[in-house]
């Protein structure tokens, strides 16, 4: 899953993603609120958090034209305002949570973890494809008894193709997707991981395999067993 965090708090922000990176999420930063609308605009995220006092545009502005734009987006506002009237300014402009600050870590992840259930097409925990089982809880990948833990890509990796059987991804969409568009990583790290999780799903012995779909990308196919 992905996230947007728009904080013009460099530390915070970056202890914020530090926390949401350990959680199995990938996570981009921006510290003003144009920023953030050049974001959303060209990569697809599964929940936004925004700070309202930022710099270029407010994060009040960068969430009224996003529901202005019909996107159903969760949204987590960040402020040190807590005054009810701008938690009710935020939340009547479409917000879905507000947090104001200071805040414990263990609320905001929470709270993040929440909204990206409630998002459309996030809902279940433990998904399931031929035999094959992951726990997004536990970070585990199952088959007829047998679990093995995936680390951070590994999950992400493995849950984007759960979560689309079949569906063809490119390279690319897998290096965008997982690791960002900012990243510095080389494109071979995608060859490494899916390698990784193949060999995860060889030891499962499962009747689920990531196929290479020649000049396309790769795919989560059954096969036979």
């Amino acid at each position: 899953m992905r996230i947007l965090i728009a904080e013009d708090q460099e530390e915070l922000a970056r202890g914020l993603k530090y926390l949401l990176e350990k959680n199995k999420f990938t996570v981009d930063v921006v510290h003003d609120g144009l920023s953030a609308l050049e974001c959303f605009h060209s990569t697809e995220y599964d929940v936004l958090v925004l700070d309202i006092m930022m710099p270029e545009v407010s994060g009040l502005e960068v969430l009224k034209q996003i529901r202005k734009e019909r996107s159903a987006v969760p949204i987590l506002m960040l402020t040190a305002r807590a005054e009810i009237e701008d938690r009710v300014a935020g939340l009547e402009a479409g917000a879905d949570d507000y947090l104001p600050k200071p805040f414990a870590t263990r609320e905001f992840i929470a709270r993040v973890k929440a909204l990206s259930r409630r998002n459309a097409g996030y809902a279940d925990l433990l998904l399931s494809f031929g035999d094959l089982q992951l726990d997004c809880n536990r970070y585990e990948l199952s088959c007829a008894g047998k679990a093995v833990r995936l680390n951070n890509k590994e999950f992400q990796v493995t849950e984007l193709f759960m979560r689309h059987p079949n569906y063809v991804f490119s390279t690319e969409h897998l290096m965008d997707k997982i690791w960002g568009q900012d990243s510095e990583a080389d494109i071979s790290v995608v060859w490494t991981y899916i390698g990784f999780v193949r060999k995860k799903m060889k030891q499962l012995e499962c009747c689920v395999e990531l196929r290479t779909v020649r000049g396309a990308g790769y795919s989560l196919e059954e096969v036979k067993c």
